[in-house]
């Protein structure tokens, strides 16, 4: 175990999470899985914090044996009063960290010839439905994720809710969605029934929000309308959940098409 059980200055450790929390360069990484991905995935962490080292050893050790070494050399105790200080959730694993984001160009992203789709998120308003999404879309392999509105796809909330996988694909804000040579689909009630296979494999995937959907002006753009087949009754499916059944329906149908 080598995790760093000195005294650190206290003040100064509040103070950069504190910091970190208002600087769109760095992001507080909430509970032991988010920091696990982020480190497996390539983030530059500067600061791990825990309350208790031998827990954080037998977590890593359990969790992630292939970076245990790295999380407890990095790794510094604080004292519960202090740790509580850190910012407004206290994760169960007892760990936060701060780390770099990965910042990308959403253009680029777009413009990006790899033959995976991208999720496109109008406007989110739940930040661990956004993180979930950003999941299942790390899992998929898609090309990115990217979003429009006020809220911040980095947000702490979000990056817990998808464990650290920010830093599997592009993730990014942009105020509108530019001209692309990808087919534009948008997810919509309204919509003809989903068939996966007919879903070009470098669309932008277009979800809106469970109450108000996508707004006109994206469904005025969009190559096709389609919605997922559901129970007559039910009127609608979570924002993450719709993603994974599209995404997920797109890679099993390629798979049997091989």
């Amino acid at each position: 175990m080598t995790a760093d059980t000195t005294a650190p200055d206290t003040a100064s450790v509040v103070r950069r999470f504190h910091e970190a929390r208002r600087d769109r360069e760095l992001v507080v990484l909430q509970g032991f899985h988010a920091i696990k991905h982020a480190l497996r995935f390539g983030a530059n962490v500067e600061t791990v914090v825990c309350l208790d080292p031998l827990a954080l050893h037998e977590l890593a050790a359990r969790l992630a044996p292939d970076l245990a070494a790295r999380v407890e050399s990095i790794a510094v105790a604080l004292p519960e009063e202090a740790f509580k200080r850190l910012g407004p959730y206290m994760p169960h694993t007892g760990v936060l960290a701060i780390a770099r984001r990965a910042i990308c160009d959403p253009v680029e992203v777009l413009a990006s010839d790899r033959p995976s789709p991208i999720v496109l998120l109008e406007d989110p308003r739940h930040f661990g439905n956004l993180g979930a999404v950003i999941r299942v879309a790390a899992a998929v392999e898609a090309a990115g994720v990217l979003t429009t509105g006020r809220q911040d796809p980095w947000d702490p909330v979000a990056v817990r809710g998808s464990a650290g996988l920010h830093y599997v694909l592009p993730v990014a804000r942009l105020e509108h969605l530019p001209q692309t040579d990808r087919s534009l689909i948008a997810l919509d009630p309204d919509g003809e029934e989903l068939r996966p296979r007919s879903i070009p494999a470098r669309a932008v995937l277009a979800f809106g929000t469970e109450r108000d959907g996508l707004s006109e002006g994206l469904l005025a753009r969009a190559d096709a309308r389609l919605r997922l087949p559901m129970r007559e009754g039910v009127s609608s499916l979570n924002l993450a959940t719709s993603v994974a059944a599209v995404l997920y329906g797109m890679r099993l149908s390629q798979s049997e098409g091989m």
